[in-house]
């Protein structure tokens, strides 16, 4: 995911043929124009309540979707509106640059041998919380950081870490590129983003309800147990959030369909058509993912502000079809109907 936003020129050379976009960029983006003028009004709204501040926080959006949704494509628009249209200095942050080191993941794993949810990265407990909560600390009091960048295809994939030396720096004032400095604007997506940990009762009777779920009696009930624990260590970051928008779909379980698709697009794109996850080996990647999708989505749903009548109004909600574009359910948006939207 992208740090800054730069302009490349969009124009082939001379006597080349376009290479076919990538998929991102073919993915429906009916989502932009939903929000954009949320977030817009959301900032608004901020700047009004610390008008007499000045050098105010930064400004924070969380942003949720299911893999292959079509968050690249969103965040891309978002980030380019709020850094060129708007001059907000916009840094956008996935949480997977934040997973734990190979080291620290194999040491994980190791301790946790016989709990297959956390033998490679992705679950709650796989990343670096204290890295993140430093990260998340030192923007929004404006200090000088550096972003981590975490390279997924190290170790034969299993991913590692970039080297220290290779971060980012952030909010620094001897920078050349003063989209670097004094950030307005920061955004951390992510599949898991704003996911809430669930009373023992809660995990323990979605787990017996075996005719509604998929993968959860794949996992022994306390290693599902184990991921709810380590979840509760992400929510004081999602208490951060000034703002959250989470693009949902109306049936999770498109995402095998929409990660397939990826990986068959790769293989279309790479030089002779090598490379990429086959079918089986795509089940058995989102498998590994789905558990949580199947305990905390449901919550994410019903808001990741709940309870906290302050950020009333703050999320919004965008459900998508199986192409990725808005479906044709109804929402309540602030006394009016959107297709396909919730503002609550």
């Amino acid at each position: 995911m992208m740090d800054t936003i730069d302009s490349v020129s969009s124009k082939p050379l001379a006597g080349t043929v376009d290479p076919l976009p990538p998929l991102q960029s073919r993915i429906i983006d009916d989502k932009s124009p939903l929000c954009i003028p949320f977030i817009l009004s959301k900032i608004a709204e901020y700047n009004a309540v610390h008008a007499n501040e000045a050098n105010p926080r930064p400004f924070v959006i969380g942003l949720n979707g299911v893999q292959g949704v079509g968050k690249t494509t969103l965040v891309k628009a978002l980030a380019e509106t709020l850094q060129e249209r708007e001059g907000l200095n916009t840094l956008v942050v996935s949480i997977d640059d934040f997973y734990l080191t190979h080291e620290d993941q194999l040491k994980l794993a190791e301790e946790h041998s016989d709990n297959a949810l956390v033998q490679y990265r992705g679950e709650p407990g796989t990343h670096d919380l204290p890295l993140l909560t430093s990260f998340l600390s030192s923007i929004t009091s404006h200090n000088p950081t550096h972003l981590p960048r975490y390279l997924k295809s190290a170790h034969q994939g299993l991913g590692d870490r970039a080297p220290a030396s290779t971060f980012p720096p952030i909010n620094d004032p001897s920078l050349s590129r003063p989209e670097h400095t004094n950030i307005r604007v920061l955004l951390l997506e992510g599949w898991l983003t704003g996911f809430r940990s669930l009373p023992a009762s809660v995990i323990q009777s979605k787990y017996l309800d075996i005719s509604h779920h998929r993968t959860l009696s794949h996992h022994k009930l306390e290693h599902l147990l184990f991921i709810n624990d380590q979840l509760k260590g992400y929510e004081p970051v999602w208490d951060q959030f000034d703002a959250f928008i989470h693009i949902d779909t109306q049936n999770l379980e498109w995402v095998y369909e929409w990660r397939l698709e990826q990986e068959e697009q790769m293989r279309r794109e790479m030089p002779g058509g090598v490379g990429g996850m086959g079918k089986e080996m795509v089940k058995k990647f989102v498998d590994g993912y789905f558990p949580a999708y199947e305990l905390y989505e449901e919550g994410v749903r019903r808001g990741v502000f709940e309870g906290d009548e302050t950020k009333r109004g703050r999320q919004l909600r965008i459900v998508v079809g199986r192409d990725r574009g808005g479906c044709g359910e109804y929402g309540y948006l602030r006394g009016e109907f959107g297709r396909g939207c919730w503002w609550f």
